[in-house]
């Protein structure tokens, strides 16, 4: 096996997913939506559409790199009216926005090359720069996102190509970079000439607060930071769509990777995703979804600080799909895992998420997939686990 593979990190989060398919298993491992939501009667009509007499056998052919026209207007239109003035000739459509990362990794970094990230952070990202070569770096967080000062440290000190981050509902601790932030963090990298990969994945799921505006959206960010989006969290995960929103000068770049990748992102999925914004009021299934995780977090919340012992601590989103728990000290969540699988409970250790040197207290739940009812049940079992440790 060539060494750069033998570098990455495994995915727990993939590991447990076929273990935690056993119906008595209550799992928060996942940053799956919710499949009950999915709006299926919306999705057979616009495939319906997509694959009709009349645009079939269009959308059965191989398609342009940069994407389907009219799913790029859409989608761009959206950005658009979400804060972020985007036209069509800015996006590249991706095969899932993990791919976006991916090419982002291809065209920007050099073996060796420095990336800051978050700390902690998304650990398919930090798989992404492994596989490229790239020596990770974290940047100090707390309870109102990244650090601009240990940012700015290290830059000093590491001179990094690349930041990468998820500044809404991040991955994994559910936290938000403040206004105040971005401005500061959109601004200190201009100046130092440092690339910004935004992912945004979460931002539309929102249960509570007004919405922050893009960090792409700062005066100082136009040329420098790289804006990535996916259908996943409020559509479908697997349709495998999602896109990037760069700079003029990048694209070009962006574009030949995409067609060493895979040519093209499948036809007939961005047709139906195209013909689905045009005839569907995705505001509304964003609204139902929220109302729905809103629910769910809050029994999370609610549950875990009846339920687990004196000195945990964690985090209450604004939206997304995760709450981050931080456990009495001493206690060890990767030890604690096994003996929550016993009890039919899942979650994912905190550990993966560091490029530094973990919290080994930590560890990540996502509350999507259940009701309350059941929350609360998986939330027992984990307490249970606890105190048997």
């Amino acid at each position: 096996m060539p060494r750069k593979l033998t570098a990455i990190t495994r995915s727990p989060v993939r590991d447990l997913l076929t273990l935690t398919q056993r119906p008595e298993v209550i799992s928060f491992a996942g940053g799956l939506p919710a499949p009950e939501l999915f709006d299926l009667g919306g999705w057979q009509a616009a495939f319906g559409q997509a694959l009709s007499e009349a645009a079939g056998r269009r959308n059965l052919q191989y398609a342009p790199t940069e994407g389907d026209p009219a799913l790029r207007a859409a989608v761009a239109a959206r950005l658009t009216r979400r804060g972020l003035p985007t036209s069509a000739d800015d996006l590249l459509v991706t095969t899932g926005s993990q791919q976006a990362l991916t090419l982002l990794a291809s065209a920007l970094l050099d073996p060796g090359a420095v990336v800051a990230v978050e700390e902690p952070t998304y650990l398919a990202a930090l798989q992404s720069f492994q596989a490229a070569g790239a020596r990770i770096v974290p940047v100090a967080s707390d309870a109102d996102g990244l650090d601009p000062d240990a940012l700015a440290r290290v830059i000093e000190r590491e001179r990094p190509t690349l930041l990468y981050l998820v500044p809404t509902f991040a991955n994994p601790t559910g936290r938000t970079l403040t206004a105040e932030r971005r401005q500061a963090v959109a601004a200190l990298t201009a100046t130092h000439g440092v690339w910004v990969v935004e992912d945004d994945p979460y931002s539309e799921l929102r249960y509570q607060g007004p919405a922050l505006p893009p960090l792409a959206a700062a005066p100082s960010a136009g040329a420098h930071v790289v804006y990535v989006g996916s259908f996943s969290k409020i559509g479908s995960p697997g349709m495998r769509l999602g896109w990037l929103r760069a700079p003029t000068s990048l694209r070009p770049a962006l574009t030949v990777a995409k067609q060493a990748a895979d040519l093209h992102t499948s036809t007939v999925d961005q047709a139906a995703a195209a013909i689905y914004l045009a005839t569907r009021d995705l505001d509304a299934h964003v609204d139902t979804l929220c109302a729905a995780y809103r629910a769910r977090k809050d029994a999370m919340v609610a549950t875990v600080d009846d339920a687990m012992p004196d000195g945990t601590e964690r985090t209450d989103p604004g939206g997304g799909m995760f709450v981050w728990l931080r456990l009495p000290s001493g206690v060890d969540a990767e030890s604690l895992l096994p003996a929550a699988l016993e009890r039919h409970v899942a979650f994912v250790p905190g550990v993966p998420f560091y490029a530094g040197t973990p919290d080994r207290t930590t560890l990540r739940l996502s509350f999507t997939t259940h009701t309350p009812e059941r929350i609360a049940e998986g939330i027992g079992r984990l307490a249970g686990a606890l105190r048997r440790s």
